[in-house]
């Protein structure tokens, strides 16, 4: 084999190596893309959008929230919100004002906007482990609270990884799911974008809805954009496609994965509210 053809075969797998490096320990900065302020400034932006600190035991700040439903004696179910992997949870005040918009026979809802860690004026770093222990410790305090009744999950994009694993894990206190824009897991998201890499091989944060799942069995509602370049449709499709309890699917035609219809006058809002409060039993 000539020497200028192994010298550039030399050069090609030292450049791949290289990527591979660089990808294996920076890949969380390619996952997660956190807003940050300071605790004041987050506060003041809640009072002004009307939500308030969702705090824990020990009075820190672990999300938002909304509680005005039900204050009138009315009944009302609690939703908690796992947003995506950009910008903080007080980006996602949509979830909020679409629930409050839904006619009566679709709910009154308390609504629960989580944050991650490393977001928003939250202290420590995302991953896969720290989100979901948080997230876990989260929905516990609310169960503990619940009375017996439901607790009802969304999770978008990223956070649907979040929103399968509580499901999973409480399937008996899960009530139903909503999964916007989500995956079957993020190493096949991983595999669209780089598909010259091993990400399944690299990836520390797999965030697996399929595995999840399986252990649920209760409604779950997926909403898919048909043009998203983030988040294939292809996969959330296939996720509902395996997904084996009750279930439902909303496609938005022309819509990508940053511009889907959330306004509250959006239809699919009690549709989807319809379709998980109808009592389905677990499979």
């Amino acid at each position: 084999m000539p020497k200028p053809f192994l010298r550039i075969l030399l050069y090609v797998v030292m450049i791949y190596g290289g990527l591979l490096v660089s990808v294996a320990a920076f890949q969380r900065s390619l996952i997660y893309y956190p807003s940050t302020d300071s605790e004041e400034r987050m506060i003041s932006i809640a009072e002004y959008i009307g939500m308030e600190a969702w705090l824990d035991g020990d009075g820190h700040i672990i999300g938002w929230k909304d509680e005005s439903a039900g204050t009138d004696g009315e009944t009302a179910g609690r939703v908690v919100v796992f947003h995506g992997n950009a910008g903080h949870a007080l980006h996602r005040s949509y979830y909020r004002d679409g629930l409050r918009s839904l006619p009566e026979e679709a709910g009154r809802w308390r609504v629960y906007v989580f944050e991650y860690p490393g977001y928003g004026a939250r202290e420590g770093r995302p991953s896969e482990a720290a989100i979901k222990r948080a997230a876990d410790e989260a929905v516990q305090s609310l169960l503990e609270t619940a009375d017996g009744e439901p607790v009802y999950l969304i999770g978008e994009s990223l956070g649907s990884g979040v929103a399968s694993y509580l499901a999973g894990k409480y399937p008996d206190a899960v009530g139903g799911v909503l999964m916007v824009t989500p995956f079957t897991t993020l190493a096949d998201v991983g595999r669209q974008h780089y598909p010259f890499l091993p990400v399944a091989w690299l990836l520390r944060d797999n965030y697996d809805n399929l595995a999840a799942l399986e252990a649920y069995g209760g409604p779950v509602a997926v909403l898919l954009a048909e043009n998203d370049r983030v988040v294939p449709a292809e996969l959330g499709r296939s996720l509902y496609e395996q997904y084996a309890g009750p279930k439902r699917l909303w496609v938005q035609t022309g819509r990508g994965h940053n511009d889907l219809d959330m306004s509250s006058s959006a239809s699919w809002w009690p549709e989807v509210f319809l379709f998980l409060k109808g009592g389905f039993g677990k499979v």
